[in-house]
């Protein structure tokens, strides 16, 4: 038996015999072609965009139909890439001028991209090296310089075992026959992980060069809880995750009863539970799972998912949409929180050399009114149909907020002159991101009528670890002393000046640190959908006093793994069934 560790990306259990792919990747030899056919192998490679084009689109659509349109878009965004007139005007060079082959052209160019991206001092840039890759590896194919791999021929259900998996490869995955995924490389940030989590395949990333030592019968455990990968397993560790497995999909049934009852703890204190989205469509099923309300509404993704830059109307009709499913249950609207080197539509900025600390969030949006005011005018239109909230992020200084505020008004302004239906008396309040905020909350506290605690952002930040990373992963910890006393001095300060606050980051999805949340004083949580039933049923099955208890012993803690493990021990003692051995 051999146990790997790696990088936890999609939770859940998966057991089967191992399917190993090829790891030595594509090597195209360079290939000239004569000078009267290179209109005929231009013209090949540009058939064979169509058909990797139509391949995207149609796993767009069948990726956003299981997991929902926030995964599926991450093809519109290969889409973008694929139809580049850089990319084109390149290879037509190459292949028209320097009369190189389509294939080796598509290679040279693609893996050019590549590099330049890893380069980069950008991880989650970095990461989207993997999407330039696959669509060179489609490109291949279509081109016959390769062969595919044999994921399409299964008959049987398999662990997929891989140096690399592409996102196109893992939306292609049989679900009736792949039952998870390991591979060699990869991080929690990365595409393949994202969409591998949005069709609920467990999935472990980032093992390292293990598949010289996998014989092709090998049989394999993926632990996506844990992040283990098991080759091998002796009698008792399969019958250990057999188990494991039965008791997940017993749980998972039990849990779906909780719908309709409220966040409640066993004394009495009620909880508001709510969801976190990126698109119109998942309001649905936040109500199907029992939400309270759209804690959460993250907007970035009305910029990705589209060749154009959204429109007021986008904007308006999007929210609409939400306020008017949620049917009177509250709706925080957060706006655009996305880097400069994110939006393609058009150069906002020169290279930044650290994008995480430059022109991003609410600084991008001060910086570009034109960008900014058809969101805000949106929001106030959208108010007019239900109980919308805005919410500004990475705020760090009150003259960041104040400018924000004042240009609210002066939308509001407009749209009044103009006789559009609006509403100007929305909460407005802001995300707590960064040490920064948390020193000045005092101050702050006067001037929000909420707040919602980032714990994502607020951890990367106070650690100075970037969070998509995978090389100090092990560095990020929310649960870090120091980021706990942040939080606590946040609930301390909105407390004492009866200001709402909410924690909207990953954290809050965890059961056994919902509890700690609570412990210090949150009242509001904003989760994933997926994670609704499970946080719910910890907080059903508490006190008030015990979740105060285990914030008082966590605070005594002086790192990141002592308080986990408490909490893991807490929360089996506590609600024993969502802890699964």
């Amino acid at each position: 038996m051999i146990e790997l560790q790696g990088i936890p990306v999609s939770p859940g259990v998966a057991i089967g015999p191992a399917l190993v792919l090829d790891a030595d990747g594509y090597r195209i030899p360079r290939c000239l072609v004569a000078a009267e056919d290179a209109a005929g192998e231009f013209a090949r490679l540009t058939t064979a965009v169509d058909a990797v084009s139509a391949r995207l689109e149609t796993n767009r659509l069948e990726t956003s139909a299981v997991a929902g349109a926030n995964t599926g878009d991450i093809f519109a965004a290969q889409l973008q890439m694929l139809h580049d007139p850089r990319l084109h005007a390149e290879l037509g060079r190459r292949i028209q001028e320097d009369f190189q082959s389509s294939a080796y052209a598509v290679s040279r160019v693609l893996n050019n991209y590549a590099t330049a991206l890893r380069r980069l001092d950008n991880p989650l840039l970095a990461d989207r090296a993997e999407d330039v890759l696959d669509i060179e590896k489609q490109l291949l194919l279509e081109l016959g310089a390769v062969s595919r791999q044999p994921l399409s021929d299964l008959t049987e259900p398999v662990i997929v075992l891989s140096h690399v998996l592409t996102p196109s490869e893992t939306a292609g995955l049989d679900r009736r026959y792949v039952r998870g995924f390991c591979t060699e490389t990869g991080g929690p940030g990365g595409h393949t992980a994202i969409v591998a989590k949005g069709l609920e395949l467990p999935a472990v990333v980032g093992i390292g060069p293990f598949l010289d030592a996998i014989g092709s019968a090998a049989h394999v455990i993926v632990d996506g809880d844990r992040g283990r990968v098991i080759i091998d397993p002796d009698a008792a560790t399969l019958e250990h995750y057999q188990l494991r497995l039965q008791q997940r999909q017993s749980l998972t049934a039990r849990l779906a009863e909780l719908k309709d009852l409220p966040a409640e703890t066993s004394d009495g204190l009620r909880i508001q539970l709510s969801a976190n989205i990126e698109f119109p469509q998942e309001a649905h099923a936040c109500l199907e799972r029992g939400a309270d309300g759209i804690g959460l509404y993250r907007t970035e993704f009305l910029y990705l998912s589209s060749a154009d830059e959204p429109s007021e109307e986008d904007h308006y009709e999007a929210y609409s949409q939400v306020v008017r499913e949620m049917d009177g249950r509250p709706v925080v609207i957060r706006t655009l929180d996305l880097g400069a080197d994110k939006m393609g539509h058009r150069p906002l900025v020169e290279q930044e050399h650290n994008p995480f600390l430059g022109l991003r969030s609410i600084r991008l949006s001060l910086r570009n009114l034109d960008l900014f005011r058809p969101q805000l005018r949106a929001i106030l239109r959208a108010a007019v149909h239900g109980d919308i909230r805005v919410m500004f992020p990475l705020i760090t200084t009150i003259v960041e907020l104040r400018q924000a505020r004042m240009l609210l008004n002066v939308v509001a302004e407009d749209l009044s002159e103009s006789g559009i239906p609006y509403r100007s008396d929305i909460p407005v309040g802001m995300m707590v991101e960064v040490p920064a905020a948390v020193v000045m909350l005092d101050h702050f506290v006067r001037e929000v009528d909420f707040f919602s605690i980032g714990t994502n952002d607020l951890a990367q930040y106070t650690l100075a670890v970037d969070r998509s990373n995978e090389y100090v992963a092990d560095l990020y910890q929310s649960c870090d002393p120091a980021v706990l006393r942040l939080i606590a001095r946040s609930i301390e300060v909105a407390d004492a000046n009866d200001t709402p606050i909410a924690v909207c980051g990953e954290m809050s999805s965890n059961p056994a640190r919902a509890l700690l949340l609570i412990g210090l004083g949150v009242r509001n949580l904003s989760v994933p959908p997926s994670t609704l039933h499970r946080v719910k049923k910890a907080i059903r099955s508490v006190t008030m006093e015990q979740c105060q208890q285990i914030a008082e012993r966590v605070m005594k803690f002086q790192t990141a793994r002592d308080v986990d493990l408490y909490l893991l021990d807490r929360l089996g003692d506590l609600v024993p069934e969502l802890v699964l051995k």
